[in-house]
């Protein structure tokens, strides 16, 4: 194996490991419509402020999400949008892992 691709599965390692966080994943669906304001996404996680900044300064860190401050109001955004497709595809197959076991409960129909 060559050097480079050495650091490129060290790499993916580190950002799944940034993503091995349910809040992480949360934020990240929150923020696949669009930039959101840091207000917004307290009220939708419910995390105290310093535990959101946390898990931003993670993300950003390794380059998952990108922060833009207007005023006094920061705003982040998703860096590029194949995390997000990435976080689709590994959902699909955890539904269809579920859905074989028979784990998934459907809404019940009126």
């Amino acid at each position: 194996m060559n050097e480079t691709m050495k650091q490129i599965y060290e790499l993916h390692a580190e950002v799944c490991k940034t993503l091995a966080n349910s809040k992480r994943i949360e934020i990240i669906n929150l923020l696949r419509s669009g930039e959101k304001p840091v207000a917004f996404l307290l009220k939708e996680t419910a995390l105290l402020k310093a535990n959101l900044s946390q898990h931003l300064s993670v993300m950003r860190q390794r380059g998952i999400v990108k922060a833009r401050k207007k005023g006094l109001t920061v705003y982040y955004r998703i860096a590029n949008l194949k995390i997000v497709r990435a976080c689709d595809l590994m959902r699909e197959v955890l539904f269809e892992q579920m859905k074989e076991k028979g784990e998934i409960l459907w809404p019940k129909r009126s």
